[in-house]
């Protein structure tokens, strides 16, 4: 990979499917072009911190993040080298010990909620998308996430949506819309969105392998 890949930020409250947008965009070309960075694999370790209080973290706050070692390893994939990407444990809420390699591609795809709100990420990136859907769908799709994938009660989701996530959401996570460079309105269901991702990327690496 001689060529400086392409960086595309993906944004969006949590639950908006930024998840699926992404996941859409990726499906459009091979496993060899695309790289996928998720934020919320670089919440910050804890492990030094007692477990009552890490119960405690707000995850949509933008000091939940690591920023500075997801910064490095962007430019570390710029760069063509490998990395090792951190892994969370939602249920003991801190960072696990396995970590994940991956590798640099043409493409690198950073999704997360607040990849809009650090303006050193910001620089880093070529195209900045903001999936913006309706807050009664998040909520839900939150929930169903929730409590299927990592084991939380409806109760515990609703009262973290209240006190965390919806006033997080309005304070940090929206405002970042109007760095986007696109918008997509309800994720993945946008097909014409994706269909112009899609072409847009194709025609960057086109240029770039044309030199």
């Amino acid at each position: 990979m001689s060529e400086k890949p392409v960086v595309i930020g993906v944004a969006g409250g949590s639950g908006s499917g930024k998840t699926s947008v992404t996941r859409s965009i990726s499906h459009r070309f091979s496993e060899q072009t695309i790289q996928v960075i998720e934020q919320d694999y670089y919440y910050k370790d804890q492990s030094h911190l007692p477990l009552e209080e890490r119960l405690n973290t707000n995850y949509d706050h933008p000091f939940a993040f690591d920023n500075d070692l997801l910064i490095e390893h962007i430019h570390e994939l710029i760069k063509g080298n490998p990395i090792e990407k951190p892994v969370y444990d939602y249920k003991v809420h801190t960072r696990s010990d396995e970590v994940i390699k991956v590798d640099p591609r043409d493409v690198i795809i950073l999704e997360g909620i607040l990849i809009l709100d650090d303006p050193r990420l910001v620089e880093l990136m070529d195209i900045k998308v903001f999936v913006d859907t309706d807050a009664d769908l998040r909520i839900i799709r939150r929930m169903l996430r929730d409590i299927k994938e990592r084991g939380r009660t409806l109760d515990s989701v609703i009262d973290q949506y209240i006190n965390n996530v919806r006033p997080s959401h309005l304070q940090f996570i929206e405002p970042t819309k109007r760095y986007a460079d696109i918008i997509i309105p309800e994720g993945g269901q946008n097909e014409v969105a994706i269909d112009i991702m899609a072409s847009k990327i194709e025609s960057i690496l086109s240029k770039k392998h044309e030199r």
